[in-house]
């Protein structure tokens, strides 16, 4: 085994994108993606050499050479993305290749302060900003607050608590935002924690979930939602392509208002917008950067309609849902993967790099769509039978079937074809909101007015017909989330 690689001295300070290139293929520091799926960094090992995906879920039936999916061993159910990386890094046989490479790098999507003390005992270097500091400006409240800093303004608000109806509306009164209001809590999806409310009845449904929290409250807009990942780095901001949301698709996600993917394409946003979204992301990660955060994070915008001016979301800072979709869009069109930035952040590297150069490669792309499948049905089932990862194809009459296993998106050859990631599969249990897989195509799957093309709805369909399961017996027991919404793995 590769033992991580010890360096006497300073490097020489890299000072090109082909000796940013040569150094990171050349890489000798174990890093390691430890996450649910390799979903969230696809394809990085044909840029870092030393890199290895640490996986739960066998996605690929072992056919991943630089993908490790350690003996399954008996732990607590999962409640979250958290519980998954906490049982990765004290699995026996990831904790034996950890000290066997003192100093590797440790990736993860989700972990918190039980993670970073199992890694300390083992060796692993998180690279990524502390789970303290996530937490912290993973608050709304946060975010706003650093939004009006960095001079990115969110939608007309006001924040404060309300443990009656009319106690938010005098809030809202005050701020002079109408009866049509957006109220947020500070922690969680927002697909969850954002509810629409502009009667007394609708505080009444609510309630239980906002009363005793710090509030944001919110001017109801006609809005296109969407999302951009960014890095922050030493030398400034770098932002990835300009996404819109798709969202709530009863056929898609049993969720009114969750996350189901995202649309790729230069033309879906006004003129000039994307460019406000850049500076948006570029001026929040400067913010950041002054913070103590630095690497790649995604900020979620709202598009007021009526007028085209752009709005602050929210922040998620983290690996995220963008980050695939940025990957392969700033690498297969500008020939350079956004998160290696985020890399020579937590490396032992001196390095300097023109912005304005790099960001320039990544102004033009295709359109491209990614769909995150959900269980919609309410019922607990084992899956005896699930789609294989790999190439799919649509044929005319809109029937799917698989074409052949790979192991990148890239792999893809016309639009006709999609490649599918799986999640579940034999074995495991299917229930209500379990992400089911991944689809990322070549193509839009969303319309200008924010319906689901013809074409998504026989993807959704067709992968989904692939799943076959049967009902649990008497004896079976099985534990899901309490949560649905931290049970997802993307």
């Amino acid at each position: 085994m590769t033992k991580a690689k010890k360096t006497s001295g300073r490097r020489k300070k890299l000072k090109s994108l082909s000796e940013i290139f040569q150094f990171l293929r050349k890489n000798e520091t174990p890093i390691y993606i430890i996450t649910p799926t390799t979903y969230s960094l696809l394809g990085l090992d044909q840029w870092v050499g030393g890199l290895e995906f640490i996986n739960y879920f066998d996605i690929f039936d072992g056919n991943h050479r630089r993908a490790f999916v350690p003996t399954p061993i008996s732990h607590d159910d999962f409640q979250s993305m958290e519980d998954v990386a906490n049982y990765l890094v004290s699995h026996p046989e990831v904790v034996e290749k950890a000290k066997a490479n003192p100093g590797a790098k440790a990736i993860f999507v989700m972990f918190d302060e039980k993670t970073e003390k199992l890694c300390k005992e083992i060796g692993l270097e998180i690279a990524l900003a502390p789970a303290a500091l996530r937490e912290h400006l993973d608050s709304k409240i946060v975010t706003t607050q650093l939004g009006n800093e960095a001079g990115v303004a969110s939608a007309p608000n006001v924040m404060g608590y309300a443990d009656t109806y009319a106690e938010l509306t005098k809030l809202a009164n005050g701020a002079k935002l109408g009866h049509d209001l957006v109220v947020q809590t500070p922690y969680g999806d927002s697909g969850r924690t954002t509810f629409f409310i502009k009667s007394e009845k609708d505080w009444d449904k609510y309630s239980a979930k906002i009363v005793d929290q710090q509030l944001k409250v919110m001017k109801r807009l006609n809005h296109l939602p969407g999302t951009i990942e960014g890095c922050a780095t030493r030398h400034g901001t770098l932002v990835g392509p300009v996404m819109t949301d798709i969202t709530g698709f009863a056929e898609v996600t049993p969720y009114k208002g969750g996350w189901c993917g995202n649309d790729m394409s230069p033309t879906i946003l006004p003129e000039g917008v994307p460019e406000k979204v850049q500076k948006m992301a570029r001026d929040f990660g400067e913010r950041l950067y002054k913070e103590g955060y630095k690497g790649v994070f995604c900020l979620d915008f709202l598009l007021d309609t009526d007028t085209n001016e752009v709005y602050l979301g929210e922040l998620n800072p983290r690996v995220s849902g963008a980050t695939p979709p940025t990957n392969l869009i700033t690498s297969t069109y500008g020939g350079c993967p956004l998160f290696l930035f985020h890399l020579l952040e937590y490396l032992n590297v001196d390095y300097e790099i023109d912005i304005a150069e790099i960001q320039a490669r990544w102004t033009e792309y295709d359109n491209w769509t990614q769909l995150i499948f959900k269980q919609t049905e309410d019922k607990v089932e084992l899956i005896t039978k699930a789609p294989q990862s790999g190439i799919w194809q649509m044929d005319q009459d809109g029937d799917v079937s698989f074409v052949r296993p790979a192991l990148n998106i890239t792999s893809i050859g016309q639009e006709a074809e999609a490649f599918y990631l799986r999640v579940y599969g034999a074995g495991d249990y299917c229930y209500h909101g379990a992400d089911l897989g991944c689809l990322l195509t070549r193509g839009r799957m969303q319309t200008d007015k924010r319906n689901l093309t013809k074409r998504a709805k026989l993807w959704n369909s067709g992968i989904k017909a692939q799943f076959k399961s049967i009902p649990l017996k008497a004896e079976q027991a099985v534990n899901i989330p309490e949560d649905i919404s931290e049970g997802k793995w993307f």
